[in-house]
């Protein structure tokens, strides 16, 4: 594709992402922002969570895994159905009943302010990492495929993508989001089953799933080595526990939970999000099979995170392969980049300057745009930081995972306060939630290089139980 093809491309789809904020964004308040007047269907919703669950990481790396992995990431997608259940089931229940609109707000009911501001900050902390992260991965990209072509700087791209996702969100907020999450997870999908189709018929593979499940890259299930990272259990069970954190604890996803019409609505949108989602990894990792093939039969050298962006773009499998790549490249960037900056603005309005217990709406409206404001520039400036002053892509890379290490005190807060009756001494918890994922962190690095037990994904958990117990050593019986 030529570059003004692309240009052209993303202007078109972000005119109608605009189109959509200015259809939703009517007459929109502060409850429209950060719940949608609790008017969301739970269908769209359901699908919407799909693109934000992937997002553009997703997008690029799981069929990249097949080469080195196989299928195995298929356990820790088998883990998250469990964890969605317990999401279903006790989490949902409980954000419903306390009628929240940030869900760090129970932490304050529960064990007291100290450690609802440590739960928020931790999730601020984790998700501004994050999305930054992944939006500079597709800055990147963009850069490398358009914007060199026409001498635009890269702080420029970025400071671009920023003020078009602040455009299209800043009315409406996470009304907005549902509809538009809806839009780009159909194009990431229709991108996946193009590729698919436009592979299968270059290689003349009368059998899509016979061939995926003669292939020697089709292996599923680790069960031989315990110590791996890769063994069925340790993928599974931090399968379950990522998605309870990573969707059931994280503001960003809950969010969107939390704009249904009632419960039911909600544990409806869950149960039928979890099945698409299974079967869209599936056929991830399908096209992850096939891609690797492809490239090995036509003497093409890209693997991992390369393999897939190298042979879309390439042009070998037609314009319209090229094309739908791209745009469920940018729609799984996006999705998760925008209902982001909205959970960030929403929590640190509602968490950190508490405004909802202010009575002037219209001055609450005021702080909340400056708020939406505020993080735009921040996740410009740590975009930024990745390019210009780290650079080196691998310690960026590690950036990443430490921010994972952020869920685990969350983890351990909502289990102590869900399963126990116990209270805590509330000004303690802060130093419990920055010690517990420092000690993991070494314990984990200890274990690997001593014991040759990789604790993979599984750190999440360890991580958790470390919170725990040092609630466990802070808990009183009276309130702290």
């Amino acid at each position: 594709m030529q570059p003004l093809h692309i240009l052209l491309l993303i202007l078109a789809y972000f005119g109608v992402l605009i189109l959509i904020s200015y259809i939703t964004g009517k007459s929109a308040n502060n409850n429209t922002f950060f719940k949608a007047n609790n008017s969301s269907p739970w269908y769209l919703v359901a699908f919407g969570m799909i693109g934000a669950s992937l997002s553009g990481v997703t997008f690029i790396s799981v069929p990249g895994w097949v080469e080195s992995q196989q299928m195995g990431y298929m356990q820790m997608v088998l883990g998250y159905v469990l964890g969605y259940a317990v999401i279903g089931l006790v989490l949902l229940p409980l954000y419903y009943k306390l009628n929240l609109t940030s869900i760090y707000t129970y932490l304050k009911d529960r064990f007291g302010r100290y450690s609802y501001k440590t739960g928020a900050s931790f999730f601020l902390l984790s998700r501004t990492v994050g999305a930054a992260f992944r939006l500079f991965l597709v800055a990147n990209v963009l850069q490398l495929i358009l914007f060199d072509a026409y001498g635009i700087p890269f702080w420029v791209t970025v400071t671009i993508t920023i003020l078009l996702i602040w455009l299209y969100t800043f009315k409406g907020g996470i009304k907005t989001i549902v509809w538009t999450d809806t839009l780009q997870t159909l194009f990431m999908l229709i991108a996946v089953g193009v590729c698919i189709v436009m592979i299968k018929d270059a290689m003349q593979i009368d059998s899509l799933f016979s061939y995926i499940a003669d292939n020697d890259l089709s292996k599923t299930f680790f069960f031989d080595d315990v110590k791996a990272g890769s063994y069925f259990w340790k993928q599974f069970f931090s399968g379950a526990f990522i998605a309870i954190v990573m969707t059931g604890l994280d503001q960003d996803m809950m969010q969107k939970n939390l704009t249904c019409r009632n419960l039911k609505d909600a544990q409806k949108n869950m149960f039928w999000f979890t099945i698409v989602l299974v079967i869209v990894n599936f056929f991830f990792l399908a096209l992850g099979v096939l891609l690797t093939d492809y490239a090995a039969t036509n003497g093409i050298d890209a693997h991992r995170d390369n393999l897939f962006p190298t042979i879309a773009m390439s042009g070998d499998l037609g314009i319209a392969t090229s094309l739908f790549f791209l745009l469920g490249l940018i729609a799984a960037a996006y999705s998760s980049a925008d209902s982001a900056l909205t959970s960030l603005t929403t929590s640190f309005s509602i968490d950190i300057l508490e405004i909802d217990k202010k009575e002037d709406e219209q001055e609450k409206i005021a702080i909340r745009k400056k708020i939406h404001v505020l993080f735009s520039f921040i996740l410009i400036a740590t975009i930024l930081i990745f390019k210009y002053f780290i650079a080196d892509a691998s310690v960026i890379a590690k950036i990443f995972q430490f921010a994972g290490y952020t869920y685990g005190p969350l983890l351990g807060l909502y289990a102590f306060g869900l399963f126990t009756e116990l209270n805590v001494k509330d000004k303690l918890v802060p130093i419990i939630c920055l010690v517990a994922p420092v000690l993991t962190y070494l314990i984990s690095v200890y274990s690997k290089n001593s014991l040759g037990f990789d604790f993979g994904f599984f750190v999440l958990i360890l991580n958790g139980a470390l919170t725990f117990l040092g609630l466990l050593a802070i808990k009183t019986n009276k309130d702290a």
